[in-house]
């Protein structure tokens, strides 16, 4: 990135969740990020983060401020998206353990707090295996993180931990079922900067 011009324009989705330490992580690769509160600051961006945190807090909050049917309008439009931990349970197309809303973007079923409670959280070891380039090793944080139970024939698999996939990418949306914003590196991140990439005019 040699010029301003050319450093991309990232939402971070701050309904509710750990929006900041993303907002932080892009910051510190070179993008502009803005936080992302009402329909109309979708506006202009080049892509966009729903990060972790409490998806039914997030799936109301949603309903409140009417994001439902512009923000699927917005990244069905092809605008690159990122949602980690509760933001991948509200891309996938179907969620279980309850079953609950969500945009039904990426062809995953996802399952709910799969791995335990608040207390049960860990973290583990996996890796990351992008289209083209060498295997990364990767610690992952997961708290209360949805497991991928199913994974569509138009998905890849990106990244597995303990014989899980934990990224999952279907065209110009991404998902991880841990946090990357709180693990070591920044890896995912820049993953998903390259996305965007090709987008910049």
């Amino acid at each position: 990135m040699s010029t301003s011009e050319e450093r991309p324009v990232i939402g971070a989705l701050a309904l509710q969740g750990d929006f900041a330490a993303h907002s932080a992580a892009l910051q510190r690769l070179g993008a502009v990020v803005r936080p992302v509160r009402k329909v109309a600051q979708l506006e202009g961006l080049n892509g966009l983060i729903i990060p972790g945190g409490e998806s039914t807090t997030l799936i109301k909050l949603m309903d409140v401020f009417d994001f439902w049917d512009p923000l699927k309008s917005w990244i069905e439009a092809g605008h690159p998206t990122f949602g980690t931990c509760a933001g991948a349970i509200l891309l996938a197309a179907d969620v279980q353990s309850p079953a609950q809303k969500s945009l039904g973007l990426i062809d995953i079923t996802v399952e709910r707090n799969s791995y335990g409670r608040q207390i049960d959280s860990f973290e583990g070891h996996g890796t990351f295996c992008p289209e083209s380039g060498a295997t990364v090793e990767m610690d992952m944080v997961f708290i209360r993180a949805p497991r991928i139970t199913r994974v569509g024939a138009d998905v890849e698999s990106l990244a597995d931990c303990r014989g899980d996939t934990v990224v999952a990418r279907q065209g110009h949306i991404l998902v991880s079922t841990f946090h990357p914003e709180l693990g070591a590196g920044s890896r995912l991140h820049e993953y998903f900067l390259q996305m965007v990439q090709p987008t910049l005019k």
